[in-house]
């Protein structure tokens, strides 16, 4: 598979209504669908669904934004709401990725990173535009070690290192959009949140979807 480029993701939450005001409020991103039960929000060339689930779930995924727009999106974020801090800094930058990256947090207690890619420029005002497509998508389970290596047979090969390793941090994916798989109970970057498992799914570009259960087991699909 070349790109991990996610087409669509569907996360969960107890929060729907809250979250539709934030993304098309707030972020001022376009809700290209909304029902009672579920809406779905533009973000670039991605979009994301949020469905209704009884009981509270969060997850954490990040949005690429162009290098050059990256203190003009800050000021523009938190004009809006305040960022989220890690040893008093609100952002941090990533030398293995060429990135810098803030984080904050929406209603539901979803841990949103964007990351302002160095080479990647969009000349002009910030706009909807500048939110060019999900770049990660964190997956939390128990069963780091196996999923990992499903995920690699899936097509989607390690980042930076040669093999799992199921208390850290993994990054499956190349060039600026990754999975994230990460075991419960770790605390998130620039949080107080610990990781925990909960449902989701993920259409990648090319048409094949994975999804992720309450219990943390993984599911391939070819449309």
């Amino acid at each position: 598979m070349g790109d991990v480029m996610f087409k669509s993701v569907t996360f969960y939450t107890d929060k729907v209504k809250a979250l539709r005001r934030f993304y098309g409020n707030i972020l001022e991103l376009q809700i290209i669908e909304a029902m009672a039960d579920q809406f779905t929000v533009q973000v670039g060339e991605s979009t994301i669904t949020f469905k209704q689930l009884e009981r509270r779930a969060f997850y954490h995924f990040a949005i690429n934004i162009p290098g050059n727009q990256f203190s003009m999106m800050k000021d523009w974020i938190q004009n809006r709401l305040p960022l989220n801090r890690e040893n008093g800094r609100n952002e941090v930058y990533f030398r293995s990725f060429d990135a810098d990256s803030m984080y904050f947090e929406d209603p539901a207690g979803n841990v949103i990173e964007l990351i302002g890619r160095r080479k990647r420029d969009l000349f002009g005002d910030l706009s909807v535009a500048s939110f060019l497509n999900i770049s990660e998508v964190s997956i939390t389970t128990p069963r780091v070690a196996n999923v990992g290596e499903e995920i690699q047979d899936f097509g989607i090969s390690l980042f930076g290192s040669s093999n799992i390793v199921p208390d850290e941090l993994n990054f499956l994916g190349k060039r600026d959009t990754f999975i994230v798989l990460v075991p419960p109970g770790r605390r998130w970057y620039f949080s107080k949140k610990m990781s925990e498992t909960h449902p989701l799914e993920i259409t990648f570009k090319d048409g094949r979807k994975m999804s992720i259960n309450e219990e943390g087991d993984i599911s391939f699909y070819n449309e």
